[in-house]
């Protein structure tokens, strides 16, 4: 049996970490009380002067290692930037390598390393000795490194691989895979008496608006080689910064042991509560003393409110019932792939918010740390969900286009563990975030073999069970639910795609985890893609409704331009649909063609530090001679023409319509970084415009890269695959099965889900026998369609056609079987060459008298259009 106190005394490591925004000390002068001391602990930034190379190398973890020829980089980091949403990327091994000094003043302190994510096996080294080895893509770790550390210069070397792997989740999923250093790594110094990594735990098991009392969890590790009298004293601020309350208690902490220090604080009265009108945050300071000396201080943000989930009236904030605007949303940015800074974090979830939505689903795994602080602070609830995840048209193993829990029975055991020791690291490391209200389990995980499917639910009932151990506050959910039995196994079920229609009034505490899925570049469309939820009203069991997606991202089945907002972070026009209809701000006017005379250059920011948590979005934008906005598509060459910084592509980088980088409607952007820091001189040129022009200030220490090799381009790896298996194996492959559908009408009992279940003995069934009735399905990607093969229920004379459509709007007939003579049940169609499309229709023009449209099973072959043209 877990739970989460248990973990955290486990340790995972004994890493003092108190996560801090900037990077700088983490220690209040309030918790400090007047003792005269300095800081307690020291958080350094560790993202700088990193030496890397793409593949394997014997030795490299030694000191002596020639890497004479590698690169510079600054983490964040991306085995494959730059990265532009293709279906391939890198896959294998990348080293890093990184020279640091120990001070003198450091003696007798404990030294450990906190990686904020690396994808996805981590193998880590200082001065040659293998310190930490950790093997998942989307959760934190931590590595003591006391023992392997000396005074004077040292050598950290990480040996990282993204290679798919059996027994590691994910499996599969439509996103893309790419390996790197990806987030932030720290470098923590603290005392042998320490709070350790995720060593604090809050609950507020009594809120109300009137009351409440915070249970505060503390462990200390100590490291001494004797027992210690520990105080740990926990203040507590309210967002003003006031004490609100504070509590005190003593214990023996014995040597090599977690002591946990239980603690109650006294009534807080009339709380401010956390909401995302009014995301209030308190600040609780843990201060540990041995003999009235501090020897620690943490200080972690605290929201009080309550919630609750119901199957008849949906979803409750604070008592009161609110309804959940949600949009889905994947981490990467163009060109720098799944390496965000913090910045990018908080200006996506910015945008989420202003456009009205208060709700996102962390699609499908664990985000960064900063991810969930800036929902914590701006006010959005997060559905934090764990990545096991699936796929439809599952293949082979040995590439994430595999079936979401292995059919293998030597692999089940080690995958079962993934899962696990994911959920006890994601719930430990995000649980004092009060943005989030569901620990999800999964998405889609129905895209497994028939085979395995028993042991998928059983595996979900355990991690339900697990998540209930390690936070009893929080209910756990199953996103993408609406296959396979699933929807019950958990607390809250996350119907995805056509799950909206199927699942009415299900008796269960529910969301629309995914709606929506129109596929138009920008500028695109001026309207909410409601999708499955059309004409649907707010049923008042439903807790809300979230969009698939918020921005559109990489995906290795080419399905990643679904977003409101595009790769490069530029409003689509769908988002200022919601902007006006969910915030209530009117929609600006669309750029017109005209006559281009300049380009102008703005950013997100004048001023950014050089230490890899910052960056700006630089936006160019092309405008007539009175400086208006036009929706001319010139080519445009922006350039880094003195001071350092850099793109993703280097020093210059070129926007032109039509290619990767593409300039639409008269806007462009990327987003610009330093690790040096200085003045950076920009210039935007065009044949025939004025050229823009900007400056960005980039503060921060020097680094050890001396400016020279700051201004050089970044390594840049490209979109290169050691691993190009294809999306679809083979033909035999059918890519109908378990997709979303719809149809004309649907009678009681027969949805039009039962049309690609793969079993015969269940069907979809029309409402009537009037001719006209149509059967759809969503085959959730572009396919060339080679084959169909209908199984009807009854023999007799059904005249149909079979249509392709891209957009679900414009349809293209490539079968006409109005004059067939065939009465059988079995219907085996081959489509002409270059029968393309995403959804493909089935129209019965005619019906045997009496007679309903039927679909025992629609089988669909056919290859990804992407994997036949490019």
């Amino acid at each position: 049996m877990y739970n989460r106190r248990q973990v955290i005394k486990a340790g995972l490591s004994v890493l003092a970490a108190a996560i801090s925004a900037n990077g700088e000390t983490d220690i209040s002068q309030a918790a400090l009380e007047g003792s005269g001391l300095s800081a307690a602990r020291l958080k350094l930034n560790f993202n700088q002067d990193y030496k890397f190379s793409l593949g394997d190398f014997e030795g490299a973890s030694k000191p002596g290692f020639n890497d004479g020829d590698w690169g510079f980089v600054c983490l964040p980091h991306c085995f494959s930037a730059p990265y532009w949403g293709e279906t391939k990327f890198y896959v294998g091994y990348g080293w890093y390598r990184r020279h640091f000094d120990v001070p003198a003043g450091w003696t007798g302190k404990r030294l450990a390393l906190e990686f904020e994510g690396a994808f996805q096996d981590a193998e880590v080294f200082v001065n040659g000795t293998l310190v930490g080895h950790h093997k998942g893509g989307y959760t934190g770790f931590v590595v003591d490194i006391t023992a392997a550390a000396q005074h004077g210069t040292n050598l950290l070397a990480v040996r990282l691989n993204n290679n798919w792997d059996a027994q590691a989740a994910p499996r599969a999923g439509e996103h893309q895979f790419a390996g790197g250093i990806y987030r932030n790594v720290w470098l923590h110094v603290t005392n042998p008496v320490h709070i350790p990594y995720c060593g604090i735990s809050l609950t507020t098991p009594t809120a109300s608006a009137t009351a409440t009392t915070v249970d505060v969890n503390t462990t200390v590790i100590n490291t001494a080689i004797e027992p210690k009298d520990v105080t740990v004293r926990t203040v507590i601020f309210d967002p003003a910064g006031k004490v609100a309350a504070r509590v005190e208690s003593t214990q023996i902490a014995a040597s090599g042991q977690a002591t946990l220090f239980k603690q109650v604080s006294p009534s807080i009265t009339n709380p401010m509560l956390w909401h995302p009108d009014h995301p209030d945050l308190y600040t609780v300071a843990s201060t540990v003393l041995i003999g009235g000396v501090v020897v620690d201080q943490v200080d972690t943000p605290l929201g009080i409110r309550w919630f609750e989930f119901t199957a008849e009236t949906g979803f409750f904030l604070n008592g009161e019932h609110y309804l959940i605007k949600g949009a889905n949303v994947h981490q990467d940015h163009a060109g720098w792939c799944n390496a965000v800074t913090d910045a990018g974090f908080l200006r996506d979830i910015q945008m989420v918010k202003d456009a009205g939505f208060n709700f996102i689903r962390g699609s499908h795994y664990p985000h960064a740390p900063t991810f969930y602080e800036a929902c914590d602070r701006i006010g959005i609830l997060l559905w934090s969900e764990l990545c096991f995840w699936g796929m439809g048209n599952h293949g082979p193993d040995g590439y994430w286009t595999a079936n979401a829990y292995p059919s293998n029975p030597d692999d089940q055991p080690g995958f079962e563990r993934s899962c696990k020791n994911t959920l006890i690291e994601m719930i430990s490391q995000r649980g004092n975030n009060p943005s989030v209200i569901v620990w999800s389990m999964c998405n889609e995980v129905f895209f497994s073999d028939q085979s395995v499917m028993p042991l998928v639910r059983n595996l979900l009932g355990e991690l339900v069970a697990l998540s209930h151990q390690l936070d009893p506050t929080r209910p756990a959910g199953i996103g993408g639910c609406q296959r396979g039995g699933l929807d019950k196994i958990g607390d809250v079920a996350g119907y995805n795609g056509d799950g909206a229609k199927l699942f009415i009034d299900p008796g269960i505490a529910n969301v629309v985890t995914e709606y929506g899925s129109c596929g138009d570049a920008r500028p695109g469309l001026f309207d909410p893609c409601y999708g499955d939820t059309a004409r649907q009203p707010d049923f008042p069991w439903r807790s809300g409704k979230t969009l698939w997606c918020m921005f559109d991202h990489g995906s290795i089945a080419n399905i990643g331009r679904l977003g409101c907002v595009d790769y490069f972070r530029i409003p689509k026009r769908r988002w200022y649909w919601y902007k006006q209809n969910y915030a209530g701000i009117p929609a600006p006017s669309w750029p017109q063609p005209g006559p281009p005379a300049a380009i102008q250059l703005s950013s997100t920011s004048a001023s950014i530090r050089n230490d890899g948590t910052d960056d700006c979005q630089i936006v160019v934008t092309i405008v007539d001679s009175t400086g208006t906005h036009i929706s001319s598509d010139v080519p445009v060459t922006l350039t880094i023409e003195s001071g350092p910084g850099q793109f993703p592509t280097g020093r210059e980088i070129p926007f032109v319509s039509g290619t990767d980088i593409p300039i639409i409607d008269g806007l462009a952007a990327i987003e610009f970084r330093s690790q040096y820091p200085g003045r950076a001189n920009l210039r935007a040129t065009s044949p025939g415009l004025t050229d823009g022009l900007l400056s960005i200030n980039i503060t921060g220490n020097v680094s050890g890269v001396n400016q020279r090799q700051a201004e050089l381009p970044t390594v840049l790896t490209g979109p290169v695959s050691q691993k190009a298996t294809p999306l679809v194996q083979s033909l035999d492959a059918n890519i109908a099965l378990d997709r979303p559908t719809l149809a004309s009408s649907e009678a009681v009992g027969h949805p039009a889900s039962l049309g690609n279940d793969s079993l015969f003995s269940t069907y979809w069934s029309s409402a009537s026998d009037l001719p006209g009735s149509w059967w759809q399905v969503d085959l959730e990607n572009i396919y060339v369609v080679k084959l169909t093969a209908l199984t009807l229920l009854t023999p007799g004379a059904y005249h149909y056609q079979i249509q392709l459509s891209t957009d679900q709007t414009n349809w293209t007939t490539a079968i006409d079987r109005n004059d067939s003579t065939n009465v059988s049940t079995q219907r085996t169609d081959t489509l002409p060459a270059g029968s393309v499309g995403r959804f493909l229709r089935i129209t019965f023009v005619t019906v045997p008298a009496n007679t309903a449209a039927t679909v025992c099973d629609m089988t669909v072959q056919g290859l990804p259009w992407t994997a036949i043209n490019h």
